[in-house]
């Protein structure tokens, strides 16, 4: 059977299986061609029967110079593609180019291996061919995305891999962000995945006129730590500061720019900016210093750590509903001398009133730049 054929015929009934499509994995890795010669590449959450990451690798071996590509893949009991018996097993596979007479490369010229354990990716088996791998690349399941990437991390490896963007703010993760150990690669936004015929409803999802179903997500991103061209670009900076239009915060010795087009050309404090700032952050223009989050404390630079928090805070809604506002120490706070017309906060000590914002980095601009 054809890897298309397999691609849409499979079910896997999990609900964190999402293939992804060649044309997006396309996209992201003409990038980085000259990071692959004579490399051996992992996929260690790909089945080669449906993975478009095998595709890719196997059809593309050559002109990327590969030294080897591996594939692992998690046992499945309803992945029936060939007989029940071995459906139900893990599998691997290593392919070392067209040592076969030139025959396209697919599972059934390159042959299958079978692993004697699960093939999840923090078994002794799959990690015994992490260490042998140079690169990894693959859609890992997103709900174990922390333990997936700390995993890299802790094997120092060089990865490429999709995850929600959510993931920016993660405990495990943002730090990595910080200290420029992981960072973002070149597309992030909507992505549509290929899933299961039996995967379950969902907003966002669509069949085609061959009855492939696709589920759309609007939050999608490539993280990596191969060296970017897009990492050294200059963001250009046109607005200059003044205290009305970049208010400071009433909990951090820092401005608030709403937006990333805002952020002023002459400011050298503390900035409280968005979080997709952080698929525009160039190193070498900027430094990370922080977060607004409940473990900002633990990590952020003595200088972007909280200065005050609040007692006995309260939540005062539009509709005059009055609440718990605990979550105002999570946050970056703005003061106002009259009520604001949105939700609102009042805390022991706090004569005026607070208002709250979206989830913020925090940053300074390089003094050379």
């Amino acid at each position: 059977m054809s890897l298309k054929a397999n691609l849409a015929s499979a079910k896997v009934n999990k609900n964190d299986e999402f293939y992804t499509q060649l044309r997006d994995i396309e996209n992201e890795l003409k990038h980085y061609k000259h990071y692959f010669k004579d490399k051996v590449v992992y996929c260690n959450a790909d089945d080669p029967r449906v993975s478009n990451f095998f595709y890719y690798f196997s059809y593309n071996f050559e002109h990327l110079g590969l030294k080897k590509l591996i594939t692992t893949c998690y046992k499945n009991q309803d992945l029936n593609l060939f007989t029940q018996n071995d459906s139900e097993r893990a599998i691997y596979l290593e392919y070392e180019g067209e040592k076969d007479g030139g025959l396209v490369p697919t599972i059934d010229n390159i042959g299958i291996n079978y692993l004697e354990g699960d093939g999840d990716f923090r078994s002794k088996e799959a990690i015994k061919l992490l260490k042998e791998a140079d690169i990894v690349v693959t859609n890992p399941p997103f709900s174990l995305f922390r333990e997936y990437i700390g995993q890299l991390i802790k094997y120092d490896k060089k990865f490429l891999i999709l995850g929600n963007q959510n993931a920016l703010s993660y405990k495990d993760i943002f730090p990595l962000i910080m200290e420029n150990k992981v960072w973002l690669g070149y597309n992030t936004g909507s992505q549509e995945f290929i899933i299961p015929e039996d995967a379950p409803i969902r907003s966002g999802q669509r069949v085609d006129e061959n009855g492939t179903r696709y589920q759309k997500f609007g939050n999608i991103a490539w993280y990596t730590n191969l060296d970017t061209k897009k990492r050294h670009d200059t963001l250009p900076l046109f607005k200059r500061y003044n205290e009305e239009d970049y208010p400071k915060y009433d909990n951090y010795d820092a401005i608030e720019v709403g937006k990333i087009s805002d952020i002023p050309r002459d400011y050298k404090g503390i900035m409280g900016v968005p979080i997709s700032f952080i698929d525009k952050y160039n190193p070498e223009q900027f430094e990370i210093v922080g977060i607004n989050t409940s473990y900002s404390d633990e990590i952020n630079y003595e200088e972007a750590k909280p200065i005050k928090k609040y007692i006995n805070a309260k939540q005062f809604s539009k509709s005059g509903k009055i609440s718990s506002g605990s979550k105002i120490n999570d946050s970056s706070t703005l003061i106002h001398k009259e009520i604001p017309d949105k939700t609102y906060y009042k805390a022991d000590g706090i004569d005026d009133y607070l208002t709250i914002t979206y989830a913020r980095v925090f940053i300074r601009r390089r003094s050379d730049c």
